[in-house]
């Protein structure tokens, strides 16, 4: 895998995991967690699910960290509850997270994430978004983008369906902070992580990682694809508070779409023509990104 150099900043904290990790070659997953544990610090509680994360060791300076676990539906509400009872016992530093796959978001959990968003629940929501039910074996998910093959996909057919927008779902309900991060870009998502821990109130980290396996396309191009979708305007970085205030964090090089698409063979089924279709609704929905980045409150 072609290597990012840890920011400088971050260069002398603590390490958290511990290998053998379990995790795929090329895996975004692990990278992730090692950039978000370095910036949030010892004082977290990572609340687990069944999925990519699960059975991996968690320790700082050789104490295990916190983890707590719950069925794929429920992370949000479960974590509610712990974060309302670390404050009746006076813990207003310990940041639980929980820390879900998109399946569990876009689809499962749902409900509980709104829930959650709505009445502003003192937690950091994590989404690591590999774009289908990857540890199960690539199943479809509403994150899935259009004209992806994926293995629940009748005869091999692609989803005629567009990734759903969780970001503008989740900005709707006016919470503290949203950000957007990738792992090809360590600096800009490391510190997204500090800025979030210092906000009270429900905070949403969306994390788009490059999965191997499930996308098709060799493990050494995993940071590749992780600046690749960023370049190419597929997934902006940016941030938004209050729900209101859009801030876009990096300027894409506005790379060729063909680019990000190619290496991957679950967009295999893609013609000329699609290829169009899906450039046309990247530039809008970056056109609409910028429409929002350049509103300004008034006095």
């Amino acid at each position: 895998m072609t290597t990012i150099e840890t920011p400088l900043k971050y260069s002398n904290t603590p390490e958290y995991i511990v290998p053998p990790t379990g995790y795929c070659p090329g895996c975004a997953f692990g990278l992730s967690l090692r950039y978000f544990l370095k910036a949030i610090g010892p004082k977290v509680i990572i609340h687990t699910l069944p999925g990519c994360f699960v059975s991996r060791r968690l320790e700082y300076s050789g104490k295990p960290i916190d983890l707590t676990g719950s069925p794929c539906g429920n992370a949000a509400s479960f974590c509610a509850g712990l974060s309302s009872a670390l404050e009746a016992q006076g813990d207003t530093e310990t940041v639980v997270v929980p820390w879900t796959g998109d399946g569990a978001t876009f689809d499962i959990g749902m409900g509980a994430v709104s829930a959650a968003a709505e009445r502003n629940d003192n937690m950091l929501y994590v989404c690591n978004d590999n774009e289908a039910y990857q540890n199960t074996g690539n199943q479809r998910s509403s994150a899935s983008p259009w004209m992806t093959t994926n293995a629940t996909n009748p005869n091999s057919a692609p989803k005629m369906e567009f990734k759903k927008d969780v970001d503008a779902i989740m900005a709707a309900h006016r919470i503290p902070y949203l950000a957007t991060v990738t792992v090809g870009f360590p600096e800009d998502f490391m510190s997204k992580v500090e800025k979030a821990r210092s906000i009270r109130g429900f905070r949403f980290l969306h994390i788009l990682n490059p999965c191997p396996a499930g996308w098709g396309f060799p493990s050494e191009k995993t940071l590749e694809l992780a600046r690749l979708m960023v370049e190419t305007k597929v997934f902006p970085l940016f941030e938004v508070e209050g729900g209101v205030k859009y801030t876009v964090n990096y300027e894409p090089k506005g790379l060729p779409l063909l680019e990000y698409i190619k290496p991957q063979q679950r967009f295999r089924n893609m013609s000329a023509e699609d290829l169009a279709k899906f450039k046309r609704d990247v530039e809008e929905r970056w056109r609409r990104l910028q429409f929002l980045a350049s509103y300004k409150e008034s006095d």
